[in-house]
């Protein structure tokens, strides 16, 4: 393919179709991309930022599931100057190749052919929308062009003995970049030829060329027995071409990163691993680090004024501890530890909250217990109750609890003593 004089096209797609059945009970009201994240974020934000970070503005994002808060959460951030014709644009499933909503992330590509159609890109980076992670696309956009590839695919380095977990990318000895084959949860397969001990895992993000991509979800439509899949259909069709390589994701370089976040990337597909990504934010040295101004995180929380805690004496401590507290949050003689406290909460006097996430709006009452919980937008803890204290009460009342021992309350549901 001929590129256009100063540098190729591109088209960036972000699949943010996902129903998200292991986040549940998160994903109960809302599609996973839209669930809310690190106090003021939605997780499509972090796949949006590092789009438009890399110079990336025109923009689709394709939504299906349980999809108005996200099309609106979309809609209403993600503003572009459309003098230069550039766009961040929520599409939903319109059915516009037949009577089936999008039965894949192949499918959905191929029944939004118009949009690339009507853009004509030379390439189209493809995204997932949840994951939390710092990456620069261009410099994969790069080495795409370089090799001549028909798809890149991003891959992180994990351990040899995790691989039964992920897509695990097989490159060829003499040139790992290339891809040999492409295996779901292989439970041996070779270790890489610089590091015996660990394999390449997909990411879930991929660089085609476009007619490359155009031509595989193509015949991908009406490829008997197929899931319409790009990881696990559309890839695999191209490495049999020959045209598939693998993107190191540790040789990302992101302006402002450091040592200790260069690097990370979280699947937050699952109660635990979304809980564990937000315990990472509020670590002493942060695993992840939202304060790089250099590659910013974009989003909006609203009007919200800044955080207030109130009450120092009497036996009452308004404070936070090794915590990430939001606009519009008061903080009323309650001590709230490890926790990420999203825009307009209430805590009143006497509460303690341990190791917790709360959502939007919550408010809880006086002499409250809260350890290890996840709680949903606008649940109102009422005074002298406890949540993550005895897993047995937990169940009996309707919260979800993992077995980790992570105790979750749905969006608005009822909280008894």
């Amino acid at each position: 393919m001929a590129y256009r004089s100063g540098g190729p096209k591109v088209l960036a797609i972000v699949l943010a179709g996902g129903e998200g059945k292991r986040l549940m009970p998160l994903t109960r009201d809302r599609a996973k991309p839209a669930v809310p994240f690190g106090g003021i974020y939605r997780l499509v934000d972090f796949a949006l930022s590092n789009v438009v970070n890399s110079g990336y503005l025109k923009v689709v994002v394709l939504t299906q599931y349980k999809s108005h808060s996200l099309d609106r959460h979309v809609t209403t951030t993600w503003r572009m100057s459309n003098m230069l014709g550039n766009y961040v644009a929520p599409i939903p499933a319109q059915q516009r190749m037949g009577k089936s909503w999008y039965l894949g992330s192949a499918d959905a590509i191929f029944q939004s052919m118009n949009t690339i159609v009507d853009e004509r890109p030379d390439i189209i980076v493809v995204v997932g929308a949840d994951h939390v992670y710092r990456m620069d696309f261009s410099q994969m956009v790069d080495q795409h062009i370089e090799t001549g590839a028909g798809v890149t695919v991003a891959a992180i380095r994990q351990p040899k003995d995790t691989s039964d977990q992920f897509g695990v990318i097989d490159v060829q000895p003499d040139d790992p970049r290339k891809i040999r084959a492409f295996l779901e949860k292989p439970t041996d397969p070779d270790g890489l030829p610089d590091s015996p001990d660990e394999i390449l895992a997909s990411m879930g993000n991929y660089v085609f060329s476009a007619d490359a991509l155009v031509d595989a979800v193509t015949a991908d439509s009406t490829r008997e027995g197929s899931k319409h899949d790009m990881g696990g259909d559309i890839v695999p069709a191209l490495v049999e071409q020959d045209a598939a390589y693998a993107y190191d994701f540790k040789n990302n370089v992101v302006p402002g990163g450091t040592e200790r976040d260069m690097g990370y990337w979280r699947d937050v597909g699952t109660i635990d691993s979304y809980y564990d990504a937000h315990m990472d934010l509020v670590s002493i040295h942060p695993v992840f680090n939202l304060y790089n101004y250099d590659w910013p995180l974009y989003t909006t929380y609203g009007y919200y004024p800044p955080a207030k805690f109130v009450h120092g004496a009497h036996g009452r401590f308004g404070e936070a501890l090794n915590s990430a507290v939001s606009p519009g949050v008061v903080i009323s003689g309650a001590r709230v530890n490890g926790s990420v406290v999203s825009p307009d909460v209430h805590v009143h006097s006497y509460t303690e909250i341990e190791d917790s996430v709360i959502l939007d709006g919550v408010q809880i009452g006086r002499n409250c217990r809260i350890e290890k919980a996840i709680i949903d937008k606008n649940v109102v803890v009422p005074e002298g109750a406890s949540i993550g204290v005895d897993r047995e009460h937990d169940l009996a009342r309707g919260f979800s609890v993992t077995e980790s021992g992570i105790t979750i309350v749905g969006k608005g549901q009822e909280v008894g003593p």
